[in-house]
């Protein structure tokens, strides 16, 4: 990876490798998930493979953490696996936003099937909880940002992975680099590494990297995360 330097020593950041899961059948369906608990197909199992041999040769890996949805779970149980038989620890706010009324079904048919969903899903309003349960992106940039920094707070001198969602990891990039435009497109098992420095300094190091994917490894619309699936 172009810009990371895992090799360096006297590290005083964490560096955290954040990892979105491998496929599902929904992604390709282009239906939305949100918390509901889709595993892997056989093509994002390939592309779990894929990144974990990456990692394994790239960084010396000391923990793995993963929200606690199977898609998520499964693709940092392939990682761990490949990085020294580790652990994989989970946390509930790593989970992808909430996306209530909207979960389940496919995005093209959302508008007509939970109109009041949709409208609070597509708002410009970061406030906006959705009808059925689901999140604001407030909540969600609160919930995922504050479980990074508390696994960035504990591994100061460490490489981690934190194996994550699309809606999750656009709130990240948000908080490392607020001004920054808005991010359309998580990809796959693209790789993304944070340094979590001592007070509140993020930053970001490699972005959106598959170069473990060939073109055929991942899907090039990238649906998933805070407008989609995740």
């Amino acid at each position: 990876m172009a810009e990371s330097s895992f090799d360096s020593d006297d590290r005083v950041y964490a560096e955290i490798i954040v990892v979105r899961h491998g496929e599902t059948s929904w992604n390709a369906e282009r239906k939305i998930q949100g918390h509901l608990d889709v595993e892997l197909n056989d093509e994002g199992r390939q592309q779990a493979v894929r990144v974990a041999e990456r990692l394994s040769k790239e960084a010396k890996i000391s923990y793995v953490y993963s929200s606690d949805l199977k898609r998520a779970f499964e693709t940092a149980q392939i990682i761990a696996a490949k990085c020294g038989k580790l652990e994989v620890l989970t946390d509930r706010d790593l989970r992808e936003r909430h996306l209530g009324d909207m979960q389940g079904l496919v995005y093209q048919e959302a508008s007509k099937l939970r109109p009041e969903a949709y409208k609070a899903f597509s708002s410009n309003r970061t406030d906006v909880d959705i009808p059925g349960g689901g999140e604001s992106l407030d909540k969600l940039y609160d919930r995922c940002t504050s479980a990074l920094q508390r696994i960035g707070d504990k591994h100061k001198g460490e490489i981690v992975v934190v194996v994550t969602h699309g809606g999750v990891i656009r709130s990240l990039h948000e908080r490392a680099r607020p001004t920054a435009r808005k991010i359309e497109k998580i990809l796959n098992t693209s790789v993304n590494v944070f340094r979590l420095y001592e007070g509140d300094k993020w930053t970001i190091q490699v972005w959106g990297d598959v170069s473990h994917l060939d073109q055929n490894g991942f899907l090039q619309s990238g649906f998933g995360g805070d407008r989609t699936s995740g």
